[in-house]
């Protein structure tokens, strides 16, 4: 029950594979995006990953002529997309920045032509994030790459993990759950999907991907046995762009990776012994021996 992207390992009892989500949160930025690597790598998270678009064919024909303000003045949301994605120049730039700070990069391709972009550019393995899980064509693109395959299950039915698992194939996905809702609350998190995804799908490794305030959800989601934690980066939660809000800062990244190490050293390993610090308690409050 484990699968290798890069140089790591994910499942089968390894360290939890934490993956920094830059997505759109450099703003078109190839220094912020630089700068977000940076942060992945200090913190000691694994990977960090992108999102990829080809604007024309990824915007939803109803959204391309909604009005969206930016920093860079009112525009259609379609040029929005434009100019917030970044080119193969920059996306060489940000691949020798991770590399350089001991990080996987990889992206989510959200259409058949990004999947071609991205393996050019020797990704080590795909996103499919939770709004395309249903795109057949892309997943079928993506799974012909050989490469392994992170799959988001947000806003999706039992049904539908179902097909795009059985057009995936199972023996290199990393299943994550996730409720795609910017910020999520509580009540939505419903984390004991974890364990049911893993006794449903015997051998895939489960994940989560979370997009709530702090770090006490991504935690539980790790005692309750996930293998990989993905979460949204900013430099600032408060800096414009539809992510940043459900991001977390610099410091939140680092004590997430942090207190996940923790988590996983507490588990332990489910055998039950008398441990070296409690022998002088023992020695000193038990009355009646054994």
């Amino acid at each position: 029950m484990t699968v290798a992207i890069g140089g790591r390992v994910v499942g089968g009892g390894r360290p939890a594979y934490v993956i920094a989500e830059i997505g759109l949160n450099h703003n078109g930025d190839v220094e912020l995006a630089k700068r977000l690597i940076d942060v992945a790598a200090d913190a000691g998270a694994d990977a960090v990953k992108l999102q990829k678009r080809t604007p024309e064919i990824a915007t939803p024909d109803h959204m391309r002529d909604v009005p969206r303000e930016t920093p860079w003045g009112t525009m259609t949301y379609l040029d929005y997309r434009r100019r917030v994605e970044l080119d193969r120049d920059a996306y060489v730039e940000i691949a020798d920045h991770a590399l350089l700070r001991g990080l996987d990069w990889f992206a989510s391709p959200w259409d058949v032509p990004s999947v071609a972009f991205l393996e050019d550019l020797g990704v080590v393995a795909h996103k499919i994030a939770s709004a395309c899980l249903t795109d057949t064509g892309l997943l079928e693109a993506v799974r012909d790459t050989g490469k392994p395959v992170v799959l988001s299950t947000g806003m999706s039915t039992m049904e539908q993990i179902d097909r795009a698992l059985e057009t995936l194939g199972t023996d290199r996905v990393v299943l994550l759950h996730a409720t795609s809702t910017y910020p999520m609350e509580p009540e939505e998190a419903n984390l004991r999907v974890i364990p049911m995804l893993r006794d449903r799908y015997p051998g895939v490794p489960v994940g989560y991907s979370g997009h709530e305030r702090g770090l006490q959800i991504s935690l539980a989601a790790v005692a309750l046995g996930a293998v990989a934690v993905e979460r949204h980066i900013t430099l600032d939660r408060t800096m414009w762009g539809s992510d940043h809000a459900a991001s977390l800062e610099p410091a939140g990244l680092e004590h997430l990776v942090r207190d996940i190490r923790i988590v996983e050293t507490a588990l332990g390993d489910g055998v039950k012994r008398v441990f070296p610090g409690e022998l002088a308690p023992l020695a000193k409050l038990r009355r009646v021996p054994a």
